[in-house]
């Protein structure tokens, strides 16, 4: 049997082959998988309180969440009024205390057997005959010696996820603990140091084999802590290492196009406009004509709220390339989206006698044909299309810039088929969703990053309210009232059609109904994602040349055309939305001077909750930030009216992983580090990996061979992926 990191789990006690199939369903294979499961949290001696200290608390008037270890006496069932009750009769060194169930009452008849220890959490309540009582508490088993142990010495217990695949092969805590418990003393000291020497010294770093044996059983919190930012820091070492790899790529690829800018044609643009550019606007075209100018390819992500200008500034950018003789791409992620950019980007740069194609799906075979021919011919200007741009059979002439819209909806490999129609295209990739600081070091740490921070001038702030659903009738008449000034409403519903499992409004229901009652004396339109894109393009086209007073609508409005007289939007249930969708929807509105206004509508109780609720993250448990995701959204709404500081919000309630998911970006996920609480960690292990990569890009000194080999092992799909992308 071999002794080694590599064997089967099914060699260790108490596992075999049966058990074995049950580690591999959830990724552990072998011994070194099973060393790297950590525990997903711990059980400290200090947080625990005796039952004594219980009663002190409640009497006080504490009511949070409590821990309390103790023994099972006895259990038995109650009916009451036909229902069954569980109730559990505990004890520990002081005194005795009840859990109480009020379902599940086979289930935990089975758990809770005399003479089993558990450790129990929940808020305490006090009967009214004295005794302390915990209803449907969380706990974990403890082994009798575990039990002592922890009373005893204060040791910290380490807790593990017992996923399903593993409960189905009879794994509990109590045996996961041992088995990781014997992996852990017998395998760990085999493990090879996986960080240089030099970065452990010169960052206090603690040494693989004490961390992994640190981790699953910690002598107190103080090493525990070391040992976790030990795991932290290589994880965000070799994340940053790929960041570095793909931007030192970007850097070394051959010389781009040395762009001259020609400041007749962009003033004769200028001049057609009917707006003048922010201040913002222009730094930001500073930073994208010096990138033209340059030799090295440019490869900045332009950032900017929805409604500040991005698409103006990437057409200006696209005009100095075909002025230059160049051809210049544009790829949004959907047809209606494309087709708008088309129909506007065509209309402005008609005087200036510039060929403009589209390329989407749905086209005829010979209306594309035409089209891919004037291309590879360099007879068309600018090309706009969706993902139909990375076909085969799509050949530039002489691509000099590409333009990515809303690029976090396409992956990683989409964006990289584009680049690359293009040998050294530059490239400008813009998003409407802001991303906070830590993001940009990470996710899009190898892209330059311009932000245009400033709306358009005479645009006033979207006033957001947040109403009851008892208010829809004052609601509908403050549209009626609006539309006597010309002002024009979306009407946004979550879902097409009703849904027997989750009670929603439904926009096609909500629609007949709003025709026949409340709005019947205005003219109205639906639109929804069902339909095809040519069929909601005309209803967007007719609503915004005022055929209709309402559009009654799902979320496909989230990414569309501007309408100025559009000045009112009502989300329904807008506690079922994201913080960030319900920013891009309100950015529906608000494209012109008048003042606009979001209504969010929820229902009565929740919106009365959310206009109370003052939330401070300083203050807030994770626990009560998971319990109040939907009011932190909505008062965040009404508060807020900035993207970029949505955005934190937004990241510190989803995590950063969610929001636009590492598998868009082609870097790995992050398992043990947070970027939101770790963000100092994040910078030293950043400036270290970019310091190692600039001075040796291929990792071909010696001294960085173990990182080479590192990158190698673990991360050799993203780097792939780096050096497409």
């Amino acid at each position: 049997m071999p002794d080694n990191l590599s064997m089967s789990v099914q060699y260790l006690k108490s596992v075999g082959p049966k058990r074995a199939e049950s580690f591999s369903k959830i990724g552990i294979n072998t011994i070194k998988d099973l060393l790297f499961y950590f525990p997903s949290r711990y059980l400290d001696r200090s947080t625990i309180l005796n039952c004594v200290k219980v009663v002190q608390h409640v009497v006080n008037g504490y009511i949070g969440e409590v821990t309390i270890v103790g023994e099972v006496i006895d259990s038995e069932i109650h009916y009451y009024n036909r229902k069954q009750v569980f109730k559990v009769r505990m004890k520990d060194q002081s005194g005795f205390f009840d859990l109480v169930w009020f379902h599940g009452a086979k289930y935990f008849k089975d758990v809770f057997n005399p003479g089993n220890h558990f450790a129990v959490s929940a808020k305490p309540v006090l009967t009214k005959y004295g005794h302390i009582q915990f209803v449907h508490p969380d706990f974990d088993r403890l082994a009798e010696s575990e039990s002592k142990d922890f009373l005893n010495t204060g040791r910290i217990i380490p807790f593990y996820r017992v996923q399903k695949e593993l409960r189905e092969s009879n794994l509990g805590d109590l045996s996961l603990r041992r088995i990781i418990n014997q992996a852990a003393e017998t395998y760990s000291s085999k493990l090879a140091e996986s960080l240089p020497d030099s970065i452990i010294k010169k960052n206090n770093l603690m040494g693989i084999i004490e961390t992994v044996q640190t981790l699953h059983s910690p002598k107190d919190y103080i090493s525990l802590e070391i040992a976790r930012t030990r795991l932290k820091f290589e994880e965000l070492f070799y994340f940053e290492s790929l960041v570095a790899m793909r931007k030192q790529i970007f850097k070394e690829k051959k010389k781009g196009f040395s762009f001259v800018t020609k400041p007749e044609p962009l003033r004769k643009f200028l001049k057609t406009l009917p707006f003048e550019l922010t201040e913002a606007q222009l730094k930001v075209l500073s930073e994208i004509r010096k990138d033209l100018e340059s030799e090295r390819p440019m490869n900045r992500l332009l950032q900017g709220d929805v409604g500040s200008g991005k698409t103006i500034v990437a057409l200006i950018s696209m005009l100095i390339v075909v002025e230059n003789n160049f051809q210049a791409v544009l790829m949004a992620p959907t047809e209606i989206l494309a087709d708008q950019h088309f129909k506007r980007i065509s209309e402005l740069v008609a005087p200036l006698g510039l060929k403009v194609d589209e390329l989407i799906g749905g086209q005829k075979k010979s209306e594309r044909d035409i089209i891919l021919k004037r291309i590879a011919e360099g007879k068309t200007d600018i090309v706009i299309g969706t993902h139909a741009l990375i076909q085969d059979n799509v050949n530039f002439h002489k691509l000099g810039l590409t333009v990515i819209d809303e690029q976090h909806r396409f992956g990683v490999m989409q964006r990289s088929n584009l680049v690359e129609k293009g040998l050294q295209s530059d490239v400008l990739i813009m998003t409407a969703t802001p991303i906070p600081r830590t993001l940009t070091m990470t996710i899009y740490g190898d892209l330059d990053i311009s932000v245009i921070d400033q709306m358009p001038k005479n645009r006033k702030p979207i006033k957001t309210i947040l109403r009851g659903e008892k208010k829809l009738p004052d609601i509908y008449e403050f549209i009626r009232s609006k539309s006597k000034d010309g002002y024009q409403t979306f009407l946004v519903y979550p879902l097409v059609e009703e849904s027997e499992k989750i009670e929603l409004k439904a926009a096609q229901s909500y629609f007949e109904e709003l025709c026949r009652d409340q709005l019947s004396d205005l003219r109205l339109c639906l639109i929804h994602g069902r339909m095809k894109w040519q069929e909601k393009e005309k209803i967007m086209f007719d609503f915004a040349d005022k055929k209709y007073d309402v559009l009654v609508s799902t979320t496909v409005i989230e990414v569309g055309i501007d309408i100025p007289d559009a000045n009112i939007i009502v989300i329904n249930d807008a506690f079922r939305f994201g913080l960030s969708q319900l920013h891009q929807l309100r950015g529906r509105v608000g494209r012109s001077q008048k003042q606009a206004y979001c209504i969010l509508v929820s229902s009565d109780a929740h919106a009365v909750k959310s206009n109370q609720f003052n939330f401070n993250f300083d203050y807030l448990s994770p626990e009560q930030i998971e319990r109040n995701k939907s009011l932190i959204r909505l008062n965040a709404m009404v508060k807020h009216t900035s993207g970029f500081e949505l955005a934190e919000i937004d990241m510190k309630l989803r995590g950063p992983g969610n929001i636009f998911g590492t598998q868009q970006s082609g870097l790995p996920e992050l398992k043990y580090a947070n970027i939101i609480e770790d963000t100092e960690l994040l910078i030293s292990a950043r400036a270290v990996a970019f310091e190692i990569i600039e001075k040796d890009p291929t990792l071909n000194l010696a001294e960085n061979s173990l990182i080479k080999n590192i990158l190698r092992e673990n991360y050799y799909q993203h780097l792939q992926l780096s050096r497409i992308a």
